[in-house]
């Protein structure tokens, strides 16, 4: 099968099948080799190394990964992308193509089938309205990852590693940081697909940490009141924890609470750390048992 990295190649198969590209999917095709090539290296992909695939389009990096790993699982949503991957695929035996919404894939079914339970690589390139629930959903899942490697809206990759005080930080911020190392490896420009998005692009790798970089008590509180303050970031902290009605707190309680932590009452969710949203957490289910 001709290498899809050609742009020529790409556009032929798009042709013969009449595909139209689906907007509600967010599709954008890389037709440049030199970033396949920059995202297998950056997935430190190998010949041992079973990879998850999410959204693989005419098959142009499944053909990359399935040149490099011991066995891939691309999962496409899209069913009229299916015909065209099982031509662009048909030379790779180490390649399962499954169609369907990786949101309701049995994920830790998959790799316990195909991996025995070990750590997998993912490696996508993400439409970017689904990013988010993409991500935090294979995180949250605690299925065994190694490390996600994906293509994400410039904004959305810098969004993943920014700190505290900045206008970019927030929930995505927290949550990739507790589970993950983020690294963007590569700025990818819009001319790299076919069509050309309107913005950048970047790859960036999340390395999933052995043990989150903080210890919190329970996990789901400081994830709600992680998002209630960032739901309303311009709001102070007490009246952000405050409005969200199922956290049920009291102003008094976190007002006392952030002065235990020699915080102000004007604080807003934005000047925390990871740390201290897990240290606000443990003392509100401390405050709570009481």
């Amino acid at each position: 099968m001709a290498d899809l990295g050609n742009p020529q190649n790409t556009i032929d198969v798009l042709k013969r099948y009449q595909f139209t590209f689906q907007k509600k999917f967010g599709q954008n095709f890389l037709i440049d080799p030199r970033v396949l090539e920059k995202i297998i290296r950056a997935a430190e992909v190998g010949g041992d190394d079973f990879v998850l695939e999410i959204g693989p389009g005419i098959g142009t990096m499944t053909q990359y990964l399935a040149e490099t790993a011991r066995e891939v699982a691309a999962v496409e949503i899209d069913d009229k992308l299916i015909p065209i991957l099982e031509e662009t695929l048909k030379d790779y035996d180490n390649v399962t193509v499954i169609h369907g919404d990786i949101l309701k894939v049995d994920v830790e079914q998959l790799v316990q089938e195909k991996n025995q339970g070990r750590p997998v690589k993912v490696v996508a390139n993400l439409p970017y309205y689904i990013t988010t629930p993409i991500i935090m959903g294979l995180f949250e899942s605690h299925v065994p990852l190694d490390s996600i490697t994906i293509m994400v809206q410039k904004e959305v990759a810098d969004r993943m590693r920014v700190g505290p005080g900045t206008k970019d930080y927030g929930a995505l911020s927290l949550a990739v940081q507790y589970y993950a190392r983020p690294e963007i490896v590569a700025n990818v420009p819009p001319n790299c697909f076919i069509p050309r998005p309107a913005v950048g692009s970047a790859v960036i790798r999340l390395t999933r940490h052995e043990q989150p970089p903080v210890s919190v008590k329970d996990e789901r509180l400081m994830f709600r009141l992680i998002r209630a303050a960032f739901n309303q970031r311009r709001k102070t902290l007490v009246n952000a924890l405050h409005n969200a009605p199922e956290l049920r707190l009291s102003k008094d309680r976190i007002t006392e609470t952030l002065e235990e932590m020699g915080l102000s009452s004007n604080v807003r969710g934005e000047a925390l750390t990871l740390e201290q949203f897990a240290r606000l957490s443990d003392l509100l289910a401390e405050g709570a048992e009481d």
